[in-house]
């Protein structure tokens, strides 16, 4: 592609597109610090608690853990491995498939993401809803669910209706 064929953003497009990247970059160390701070987990351990909280009998096949919080196995490994020896997750070889592990979230992990929850979602709203008009919420909801479209064909992180 010469310099010619390139895309540019228009100035609307060039805001748009800085703020969002700010937004990305931004929003994850605060969320972050709120959770270390109030409840000794990083973001991404709260995302594991909370993906295996709301799965049926509080257990989630690892290789569907990693597609829902977006992480690589051996990353959610490390991850869970920290959860284990915390006493907030167990794993062990699937019942279904002996060449599988599942996750599960134990009576202290349950009691770990409920008392995070109400602080982590006081900051989140407070960081972005709070922020927006019920108008830009739901501009906010068509915008994010079309970049989502192409950034998660397959609705990995697509929230629910």
């Amino acid at each position: 592609m010469t310099d010619d064929d390139t895309p540019w953003l228009s100035p609307g497009e060039r805001r748009a597109w800085l703020g969002l990247v700010a937004v990305a970059e931004l929003l994850p160390g605060r969320l972050d610090q709120q959770l270390q701070r109030d409840a000794g987990l990083t973001h991404f351990e709260y995302q594991v608690l909370a993906m295996l909280s709301e799965a049926p009998g509080r257990t989630l096949r690892m290789t569907a853990l990693a597609r829902r919080t977006n992480a690589t196995l051996p990353r959610l490994s490390h991850v869970a491995k920290r959860l284990e020896q915390r006493g907030l997750v167990e794993r062990a070889g699937s019942p279904q498939d002996r060449r599988a592990t599942d996750a599960h979230l134990t009576d202290a992990g349950w009691a770990a993401v409920v008392a995070a929850a109400p602080g982590h979602v006081c900051t989140a709203r407070a960081l972005t809803v709070d922020a927006l008009t019920p108008e830009d919420v739901g501009h906010l909801t068509r915008i994010t669910a079309a970049m989502l479209r192409r950034l998660d064909p397959e609705g990995r992180m697509t929230p629910p209706d």
